[in-house]
């Protein structure tokens, strides 16, 4: 059991940061949305009640939600079995128009108007575009509307998914510097061990920083997830306290749970935020947009670039893994494999692996032309992993 202080603490913690909560991202996953029988309607109602609440207390509210391939899927009535893509492309696109048209009924008994907002991982990993989404959703807020944003299924193929909903919520939550994202699923939080197996197991309250303890936790939930599991819910908590925002997991079936974690009940598992806010286009490098290669570097500008705060230069680099362009997202590998970092080349793959390990002073006369620049990344276009 908590202590009293521990307690009081855990709450004191949240209420600092819950208070000062003025937009808010929620993420609701199949798991919570579904029965076999297709959209569990009561779990929808009672959502949108407390997303109205919510809104009536001055808060902005984004609402990014699953559960269109498993609406299709029912209302198909094609059983558990695995889909292939072009089912479960079609299947979206039956479930998508049940999930909002029902949305938008119960929403509007309630005096509530919704917007549909479709995605792929396509539109936000090109800035314009990027800044684009970010601005139609701040004009739908700035109108008094909830949007309801899920990913674009019908057309989207593997290099154009988020992943799971996880992912876009953390997207979301950070492209529109919400203060919170709320994460409703099928399990109570995180736990110290297997409350199944050990009697011991205590629950997670509180995570000031995701390290490797707390990863170790996510083996101890056993559950009904999705297509993400309590492992992406983690990660999604860690890119929201990448950029300053709190995130909470919590148990989306039972009742007034968003309403319980804003007046300051210690339900679910709340992650605080980092304690330096990463800027918005270091964190848009490092969790928004997709390594196309990786370069492996040696000790040296390992070094250089951990402790020196350097941009890395061709001299450091010994193998190039993968075919890009100019400008192309890469990941920077130690020689054992480990990334460290992440960001934009200002020079193709074919021409870095013609100049790694030469001199900056020597890569003119290695390409036979003015060279592009002196570094390879510069420390601009470079985030620390």
């Amino acid at each position: 059991m908590t202590t009293a202080m521990e307690h009081d603490e855990e709450l004191a913690l949240r209420r600092r940061f819950l208070d000062r909560a003025k937009r808010v991202v929620i993420k609701v996953g199949s798991a919570v949305l579904t029965t076999g029988e297709g959209l569990n309607l009561p779990v929808l109602d009672a959502l949108a009640k407390e997303i109205c609440t919510l809104r009536q207390s001055g808060h902005q509210v984004i609402l990014v939600s699953s559960g269109a391939v498993a609406a299709g899927r029912r209302k198909m009535g094609l059983g558990d079995r695995a889909l292939t893509l072009r089912e479960k492309q079609a299947a979206a696109a039956i479930g998508q128009s049940s999930l909002m048209r029902s949305y938008e009924k119960i929403f509007e008994q309630l005096g509530q108007k919704v917007a549909q907002v479709l995605l792929t991982h396509d539109a936000l990993s090109h800035r314009d575009r990027y800044l684009n989404v970010r601005n139609t959703l701040f004009t739908l807020l700035d109108w008094g509307l909830v949007p309801i944003i899920n990913e674009n299924d019908t057309v989207s193929v593997e290099e154009l998914r988020f992943g799971d909903n996880d992912a876009l919520g953390a997207m979301v939550t950070n492209l529109t510097e919400a203060d919170i994202f709320v994460c409703l699923t099928d399990v109570p939080g995180l736990f110290s061990a297997n409350p199944l197996t050990n009697p011991e197991a205590k629950p997670v309250h509180t995570v000031a920083k995701i390290d490797a303890a707390v990863q170790a936790m996510v083996g101890n939930v056993q559950s009904a997830l999705g297509t993400g599991g309590m492992g992406s819910k983690v990660k999604a908590a860690k890119m929201v306290a990448a950029r300053g925002g709190c995130s909470f997991i919590g148990p989306g079936r039972e009742p007034d749970t968003i309403s319980r974690l804003f007046a300051g009940d210690l339900i679910g598992t709340f992650f605080l935020p980092e304690k330096e806010k990463m800027a918005s286009r270091k964190h848009w490098i490092a969790y928004t947009l997709r390594p196309q290669g990786s370069l492996v570097l040696d000790g040296g500008a390992c070094k250089a670039l951990l402790q020196g705060g350097k941009s890395l230069l061709p001299s450091g680099i010994i193998e190039v893994r993968g075919k890009f362009g100019i400008g192309a997202p890469v990941h920077c590998l130690s020689e054992k494999g480990d990334p460290l970092a992440a960001g934009l080349v200002n020079y193709a793959s074919t021409d870095i692996d013609r100049i790694k390990g030469v001199k900056t002073s020597q890569i003119e006369a290695v390409l036979e032309r003015p060279k592009d620049s002196d570094e390879v990344i510069h420390r601009d276009n470079l985030v620390i992993l």
